[in-house]
């Protein structure tokens, strides 16, 4: 049996990605392995959105040649779709998988496979040819390593003038050659389906809905990456769930590259507009039709819809949402988030400054005041609800003045937990050609600003949980401070420790305590009520 190992880079949509093409390689007989030396093939799950992401991305690549030089050794995902060109100078890497041909994998393995039969057994080499004939990639849209180069892979450009938006070919290099498997993403209109039966913890699963972006954030490479908007049929992440609670999963978290956007590609009255012309367009609101339930997978349109669909499944008792845009929190929204009970009071707003300036400038289509309100609205439907962000540091032209706006705005709003970033100039996106970019020198001093306040404000929320009685999901078993405990989170994702004593079973049950203390690592700590 094959050996295969697998690591991601990146987002927790990225996480389930890789979660899909490991099952898609357990299907197909491999055994998953560490990584580590020894295995087969090497699937690395890239990230683009910074430059370490993309440093990172091409290390763990050579890396995982150096510890098996005979193994093969995948590229996939983000750095690799919009660096796919680059990568196949790289003769450390056999096959180059962008965004949406994860479903590929197999194939694409075995088209490999073929080719290095026939690159043994020269008579095999007609065999080899035939595998990746028109049929797989459609008539018009076959190339061949004779006749196209590196120089094809059209750019992800949003006007949208080249036509080869699909690419399936081999190319030459020292190791032998390879397999790119690669489409032009900003001409993807359709969701691509990937699939997860089971996960390891059999506690929390990451459900990915939706995929790409219409925003084009000045700074963001993201869009380049992941296209645009794209949304799951709802009857595809229904029967997923059901599978996942079948499986003893007990809490589904809802995540896209832009979820505020589902359902915006196939809202009720309107066509499937993701074209140049509207990459402006706000993401759909979700606070039309609040008081209709949708009876079934085929009536939801938006996000909303969605959720009350998913709280409908057996088994499942906690939803959570990925990030979230400011634009889709309303009353009503919130209202009708509020009714559902497995709704989990944690939502992540994603900021990214405080200074209107800035905010203008990165075009993020709100001001500081409007997502305040945002955040009112929330803490009106939620008690004391878990709110989480992004703030980007040094953002070209950021003065001192705009800088001290952006922190005075995050430790008035007193989120639970704030993600900072330093500014990554990113080739392609409208920041990059900004005048006035700072060093890196500022953007790490002013980082460590806001981590500093991160670290207060994270210790403040914590400890409005001791001395009461909370309810968490035993995830696991942890050592802490030489003494076992059962670990779990709560609704708002506080971690919380139980005493482990004889041999009983806790993990995927859902407990109550009572808080007592606050262990190392910002463990909340208390016995079983």
């Amino acid at each position: 049996m094959k050996k295969a190992a697998l690591h991601n880079l990146g987002c927790k949509v990225n996480a389930y990605e890789l979660d899909a093409m490991q099952q898609q390689l357990e299907a197909a007989g491999y055994e998953i392995v560490p990584f580590a030396p020894g295995a087969d093939l090497y699937l690395i799950n890239t990230c683009t959105v910074t430059n370490i992401a993309d440093r990172k991305s091409r290390q763990m690549l050579h890396r995982a040649k150096k510890m098996n030089p005979d193994a093969l050794v995948i590229a996939a995902g983000c750095y690799a779709q919009v660096k796919g060109a680059d990568l196949q100078k790289d003769d450390v890497i056999d096959i180059v998988l962008g965004n949406d041909r994860k479903s590929d994998l197999i194939r694409v393995l075995q088209d490999f496979e073929a080719r290095r039969a026939a690159a043994a057994d020269p008579a095999d080499r007609n065999r080899a040819d035939e595998s990746t004939s028109a049929d797989r990639i459609g008539a018009d849209e076959s190339t061949s390593a004779d006749r196209i180069g590196v120089d094809a892979i059209p750019s992800a450009d949003r006007n949208g003038a080249d036509t080869n938006t699909s690419v399936d070919r081999t190319w030459e290099a020292e190791s032998g050659g390879g397999i790119l498997s690669w489409t032009d993403i900003s001409k993807v209109k359709e969701y691509e389906e990937l699939k997860i039966s089971h996960v390891d913890t059999h506690t929390r699963a990451f459900i990915k809905v939706q995929d790409g972006c219409n925003q084009f954030c000045s700074y963001c490479i993201i869009p380049f990456a992941r296209g645009r908007v794209r949304s799951r049929k709802p009857e595809d992440v229904l029967a997923e769930v059901r599978d996942l609670a079948h499986a003893g999963c007990r809490e589904v978290v809802l995540s896209g590259i832009h979820l505020s956007s589902y359902g915006v590609d196939f809202q009720k009255g309107r066509s499937a507009d993701v074209s140049a012309e509207n990459l402006s367009e706000e993401p759909a609101s979700a606070a039309e039709n609040l008081s209709e339930e949708p009876s079934s997978a085929a009536e939801v349109t938006n996000l909303l819809e969605l959720i009350r669909l998913v709280s409908r499944v057996e088994g499942i008792e906690r939803i959570r949402l990925g990030s979230l845009e400011p634009g889709i929190i309303t009353e009503e929204f919130a209202a009708a988030l509020a009714s559902i009970q497995k709704v989990c009071p944690h939502f992540h707003l994603s900021l990214q400054s405080g200074c209107d300036r800035t905010l203008k400038r990165m075009n993020r289509r709100y001001t500081a005041a409007e997502y305040r309100e945002k955040c009112r609205i929330l803490r009106k439907y939620f008690e004391d609800p878990a709110l989480t962000t992004d703030v980007i540091t040094g953002f070209p032209g950021e003065t001192e003045e705009d800088f001290l706006a952006s922190r005075d705005f995050v430790e008035e709003i007193h989120f639970f937990e704030t993600h900072v970033f330093p500014y990554s100039r990113r080739a392609g996106t409208r920041a990059a050609s900004f005048p006035d970019q700072l060093t890196e020198q500022v953007k790490k001093e002013r980082s460590r600003v806001l981590l500093e306040l991160d670290a207060t404000r994270r210790r403040e929320y914590l400890e409005k949980f001791l001395h009461k009685k909370i309810e968490i999901l035993v995830e696991e078993t942890m050592e802490i401070d030489g003494r076992d405990f059962w670990v779990g989170y709560t609704k708002e994702y506080q971690r919380a420790a139980i005493p482990r004593t004889g041999e009983e079973d806790l993990q995927n049950q859902l407990v109550w305590l009572e808080t007592e203390e606050i262990l190392e690592g910002n463990v909340l700590f208390g016995n079983i009520l």
